[in-house]
């Protein structure tokens, strides 16, 4: 089993858009995303704040997305 990628709010709304996710609205620092066929979920972004890997696999299945499909979606550091 691999190890799951550690991601911040802001890389996470980056690899989203990159599967077609957009945001819908901003309310504080919660970033409200959707996709074309209604797929929704709200994304934190705190400043350099790492997304938990309980909260990122939610986002993730809120989605539609596995945990495999999203390690194509993260760029390279």
């Amino acid at each position: 089993m691999s190890r799951r990628p550690r991601m911040t709010g802001a890389d996470v709304l980056s690899a989203l858009s990159r599967a077609g996710v957009m945001i819908m609205r901003i309310r504080g620092s919660h970033h409200f995303v959707r996709h074309d066929d209604g797929r929704r979920t709200v994304v934190p972004v705190h400043s350099g704040e790492i997304i938990g890997p309980g909260l990122l696999q939610k986002i993730l299945r809120d989605c539609g997305m596995s945990m495999d499909e999203s390690g194509n979606l993260v760029p390279d550091k």
